[in-house]
């Protein structure tokens, strides 16, 4: 596996990606698609700092976007998902706001996501609130970094 920073080129994938590992949470959302799978993943490579992960083969399995402090998405494609994946983006997600001189990480997930809820909690995000946004119910989340 290796890591690094997105390029247009992986935009694609990255939709693809989006796509499959949001989809099964339509049924619990009532059909209401979740923003990212509408994000437009061109623009993201090359306006945020954009990660990908990708298997010895050059699969993308996996990507990050950061803005700042927030961690705005995570995404594992799921016939990757359960191999660590997803902390490995999120220990990459806090090394870079650490090097960046940050002390505090900052996300959120869907509140039907409970999948997520409980990674980021393994992971050490204490939740901080809940509420409604753009349409969406959240749970949002903060790690303080050392």
């Amino acid at each position: 596996m290796s890591i690094r920073r997105a390029v247009t080129e992986d935009a694609l994938a990255m939709a693809e990606i989006a796509y499959e590992a949001y989809a099964a949470y339509l049924p619990r959302l009532g059909g209401q698609r979740p923003a990212p799978m509408d994000d437009d993943y061109r623009v993201l490579a090359e306006a945020a700092e954009t990660w990908i992960i990708e298997s010895g083969s050059g699969e993308v399995c996996g990507f990050l976007v950061l803005d700042g402090d927030l961690l705005k998405n995570l995404a594992v494609r799921p016939s990757w998902q359960g191999r660590g994946i997803g902390r490995r983006l999120l220990a990459l997600a806090e090394d870079r706001v650490r090097s960046s001189g940050g002390h505090l990480i900052r996300l959120y997930t869907n509140e039907a996501m409970v999948e997520n809820q409980r990674l980021y909690e393994r992971a050490g995000y204490v939740e901080t609130r809940r509420g409604h946004e753009d349409g969406f119910a959240r749970v949002f989340y903060e790690k303080r970094l050392r």
